[in-house]
């Protein structure tokens, strides 16, 4: 056998130079032609069901969605807790049943108070209308009012049925807007005449903290504070009692307050008369 380079196997050549085919090689096969007039295989569509699930699967957010979701959340977070916090924060959710039907004994007798005055100035109004001698009962009238007024403007002492309230305040820790909340709540349970530490208490006095101690008006008092009180003692030392009320909130502040009832109070701070600059009675 010869070294010449042999020419690399191909297809044998056929006569008249045509390429022929290896023994092993399928002939090409032409492409089927579709008979004339046939009509074209027609793809089947998807389901209805098929369509909504490639339409809402996978989900499509946008970021205009994402960010109102997100503040919705935030939203209803702050709903929820500040719903919470306020039921949390109820001086009444860890009442005892006792102390609710004492609470609601004490609006009732607030109520009772209000129809009583009602009822009285009706007779009042009644006699005035029936009298035979209107001129004298007008002025015995007059005069009630007059005292009535006084005792509520301080200018005249008053006596009655009450409680002593004594506050002990080692630590000086009660502060002048508590003493405040104390008046506030005797006279929403029905006080008519209040002194603290010999000063009238009326309509316009005032509180201030000062130097250790609290002003009141223009007089200054220091511990032990003693309130002085008229009015119905059933009335008074329960508005004193009830939970997150006055003797609650100073045992907060580590100091101590003890309710007296008594059936007659003295109190004879008086207040002097102040003489109007401007007004004029319009009957003169």
């Amino acid at each position: 056998m010869s070294n010449e380079e042999k020419p690399p196997l191909g297809p044998a050549a056929t006569p008249g130079g045509r390429p022929g085919r290896l023994p092993d090689e399928e002939p090409a096969k032409p492409p089927r032609e579709e008979p004339s007039g046939a009509t074209p295989a027609v793809q089947p569509k998807p389901a209805g069901r098929q369509r909504l699930i490639a339409a809402l699967w996978p989900p499509r957010v946008t970021r205009a969605q994402l960010v109102v979701a997100l503040l919705l959340f935030v939203l209803g977070l702050g709903l929820a807790i500040q719903v919470r916090s306020n039921s949390d924060n109820s001086p009444l959710r860890g009442a005892r049943q006792e102390d609710l039907v004492r609470i609601l004994d004490e609006l009732d007798n607030r109520t009772q108070r209000l129809d009583d005055e009602k009822q009285r100035l009706q007779s009042q109004r009644t006699e005035l209308e029936s009298s035979s001698d209107q001129a004298e009962e007008a002025r015995k009238q007059t005069d009630e009012k007059a005292r009535q007024l006084g005792i509520l403007a301080g200018t005249v002492a008053a006596q009655g049925p009450g409680i002593t309230l004594l506050i002990n305040d080692p630590h000086r820790a009660v502060k002048s807007d508590m003493l405040l909340d104390t008046i506030q709540e005797l006279r929403a349970a029905g006080a008519e005449a209040i002194q603290v530490n010999g000063v009238r208490v009326v309509g316009d006095t005032y509180f201030s903290d000062e130097g250790g101690g609290i002003r009141v008006d223009t007089e200054k008092i220091s511990a032990p504070y003693t309130f002085k009180v008229i009015g119905k003692p059933a009335d008074l030392e329960p508005a004193l009692n009830i939970p997150g009320g006055v003797v609650q909130t100073l045992e907060k502040e580590q100091a101590t307050a003890t309710v007296t009832p008594a059936q007659k109070i003295v109190v004879d701070a008086l207040r002097p008369a102040k003489r109007p600059d401007y007004a004029r009675s319009s009957s003169q």
